[in-house]
């Protein structure tokens, strides 16, 4: 230990004992120092500094602290149910804001754009006028220490009247929980609004849905005689409340009819409100999940809970759990489930085949003939502008034919492959002009008139979906231990 070099405990381990310390100390910077000063001593609850400095400074006044996230004031003015200004600061030293500057990129790099610079507050005051009443409202970005989470951004709100105080809050608390546009969506662990959900069931409308018609009007009827019935149920003593069952092989139209049947209930006077459960994954595990979503659920009832995929949400640690919630130790009136699954035997008989809890089950089978040929005049409809693309009737029939235990969505990636392998062709001419063919590259031969109007080889569309058809046809005939 002797022959150890000693080194001081404030001496930098490493450091040669030949290197010479930094001559002279650099000067400081003032705000430097004051941020360090500030961010290493003792810790203070920003709140209660606030609400201190507000008394003191308004002794006349009723002071109101609520939450941003559950009461955005601002929010709520600026959709036009309030008014609010800036009072600036008789300061010069001191801003009337505290700011940043946040930039968003566009939502979809296809859509263009250079994205968007919005307001970030951390600190304000404000002259709020609501319902002839005036208030100082003051927000303030909270958050002691140097964590992201959790925020506190608080409201602070000063009248002479701490009744119409709270009842402010009231009025923009419950406008804050309102959907606008939007549903709600669970998805790790918590409950939050997406308006791009929103936006995708917009034009989700049953006239494109194509299922047999009989099943199409029971589905809706089913949905819309139980919001309208609760004074039924009532009369009859049984739970207001309902669960279907959408099963079959994928790419059938399931999702298409949980997304057209949002779109309705949205569109009713008194609009109907879609809860959508995407997982059970969350901090607090999934039964932890289960809990918040029937809380939720209950909350907005009558509401429509959607659980997508159900056979892979419930899974059986957590069935007995989601069993107890759906049975109803509490109340569940005004709540229709919905749940999709393309693997029935995959679910527990005690949700699959147990009345109360699921009581109606509707299969989604591989299309029929009829239902091809309407899903190919569905096509028709939308390339009916296309001048480069013939589609006469008699093609609807023909490509139904040569699709038979197609899904939909074999049928959808048929014409969507023909279509492109058609744009990339040069020179393309969809009418007969001779009695011969010419090589078009890539393998494609373009037939060149026909004198018989029943040779289909003369639309470019039936040659290019035919190959399309054969080839997804061999990858629906291959062994698993072929993929």
């Amino acid at each position: 230990m002797s022959g150890l070099p000693l080194r001081s405990a404030a001496e930098p381990a490493g450091r040669s004992e030949a290197q010479a310390p930094r001559s002279e100390p650099r000067s400081e910077d003032s705000t430097t120092k004051r941020f360090f000063d500030h961010s290493s001593g003792k810790r203070i609850n920003t709140d209660a500094v606030i609400a201190k400095a507000l008394k003191k400074q308004y002794p006349d006044l009723e002071l109101v602290i609520t939450e941003s996230r559950s009461c955005d004031l601002l929010a709520y003015a600026s959709a036009g149910h309030a008014s609010f200004t800036v009072i600036e600061d008789e300061s010069d030293t001191l801003p009337s804001l505290l700011e940043w500057k946040v930039y968003f990129p566009p939502a979809r790099r296809l859509d263009g754009g250079h994205g968007a610079i919005a307001d970030s507050l951390v600190f304000g005051k404000f002259l709020y006028k609501w319902r002839s009443q005036e208030f100082l409202v003051y927000l303030v970005d909270g958050r002691d220490g140097g964590a992201y989470y959790p925020q506190v951004v608080n409201y602070y709100i000063l009248s002479p009247d701490r009744r119409t105080a709270d009842s402010l809050i009231l009025a923009a608390g419950g406008w804050s929980d309102e959907l606008h546009e939007e549903i709600w969506v669970f998805d790790q662990g918590y409950w939050q609004k997406s308006a791009e959900l929103y936006r995708s069931i917009k034009n989700a409308a049953w006239s494109n849905v194509i299922l047999d018609p009989r099943m199409k009007k029971e589905i809706i009827d089913d949905h819309m005689s139980f919001f309208s019935s609760r004074s039924t149920y009532e009369s009859l003593k049984v739970p207001w409340k309902r669960g279907i069952i959408y099963y079959g092989p994928p790419g059938n139209g399931k999702t298409i009819s949980i997304k057209a049947m949002m779109h309705s209930l949205y569109a009713l006077d008194d609009p109907i409100p879609t809860l959508y459960v995407r997982s059970l994954t969350s901090f607090g595990g999934p039964e932890y999940s289960i809990r918040a979503i029937f809380i939720k659920a209950r909350q907005y009832a009558p509401c429509y809970l959607v659980f997508e995929d159900l056979d892979t949400i419930v899974t059986d640690q957590v069935r007995s759990y989601f069993l107890n919630e759906v049975d109803g130790l509490k109340a569940n009136d005004g709540i229709f489930m919905v749940g999709s699954t393309n693997h029935l035997d995959r679910l527990d008989p005690g949700i699959s085949k147990r009345p109360s809890r699921f009581d109606r089950k509707y299969l989604f089978p591989d299309p029929n003939p009829d239902e091809r040929i309407a899903y190919c005049h569905f096509w028709q409809k939308k390339l009916a502008d296309n001048k480069e693309v013939e589609f006469p009737d008699k093609l609807c029939k023909a490509i139904a034919d040569i699709t038979d235990d197609f899904s939909f969505a074999y049928m959808q990636e048929a014409f969507v492959a023909a279509l492109l392998a058609i744009a990339r062709q040069t020179g393309l001419s969809t009418a007969a002009e001779g009695g011969s063919t010419r090589e078009m590259g890539d393998d494609w031969v373009e037939v060149l008139d026909d004198d018989d109007n029943d040779d289909l080889d003369k639309y470019v569309l039936w040659v290019e979906i035919k190959k399309q058809v054969e080839i997804l046809r061999e990858g629906m005939e291959k062994k698993p231990e072929e993929d």
